[in-house]
């Protein structure tokens, strides 16, 4: 099975387009703090465009039940990714309110880090460094043997995807900062890299 592809924090029309061309698996809004976050009705607008066989992911942190639920309603996202300090309680009242597919961000720092949420009910776990986001890679090798299928996230570029790939066998593979030319701008030549890299 190939490994699927993530663009994360998608926020200009440009961006959708970048990705249109080289159709990865996902895409991702940020609608926490960050100078990718987007608000609710530009995600909408984006989303509009977006090609039918990519899938839009919200990311969230510390949100609102309702207003992440509201966003899957709408048809702006149809999965969910945590990246805050959600615990299993709340992971289960979201999944038992919608058929959303959850993505459980994990802070990888010591061996044993990724397995403590083997047994959640998310549906995916993202693995990345401490806080995320920052576009550093981190020590693989604290990843060790994880039964749930996983999003590799942290510092992957076109440069680093095919070694990630070969050394974690993640389900997925997510890159932000990785494909931009500046902060919060993404790089059509990159995006394409990292997509056709991957092998």
């Amino acid at each position: 099975m190939h490994t699927k592809i993530k663009i994360c924090g998608l926020s200009r029309l440009e961006d959708i387009e970048a990705v249109n061309v080289v159709k990865p698996d996902y895409i991702g809004f940020v609608f926490a703090e960050s100078r990718r976050k987007v608000t609710p009705r530009q995600a909408r607008e984006l989303r509009g465009a977006l090609h039918e066989s990519i899938t839009p992911v919200g990311v969230f942190v510390n949100e609102t039940i309702e207003n992440i639920l509201e966003l899957v309603r709408n048809n702006t996202i149809d999965m969910i990714q945590l990246h805050g300090a959600e615990d299993e309680n709340f992971i289960e009242k979201l999944k038992s309110q919608t058929d959303a597919k959850i993505i459980k961000a994990v802070s990888i720092q010591n061996k044993g880090d990724a397995q403590k949420w083997e047994n959640s009910s998310a549906d995916f776990l993202l693995l990345d460094q401490k806080g995320g986001g920052t576009g550093e890679t981190f020590d693989w090798s604290l990843i060790g043997e994880v039964a749930k299928p996983f999003f590799l996230a942290g510092g992957l570029s076109a440069k680093n995807v095919a070694d990630a790939i070969k050394k974690i066998s993640p389900y997925a593979v997510d890159t932000s900062s990785g494909v931009e030319i500046s902060p919060g701008v993404k790089c059509p030549e990159e995006i394409k890299k990292f997509v056709q890299n991957r092998f």
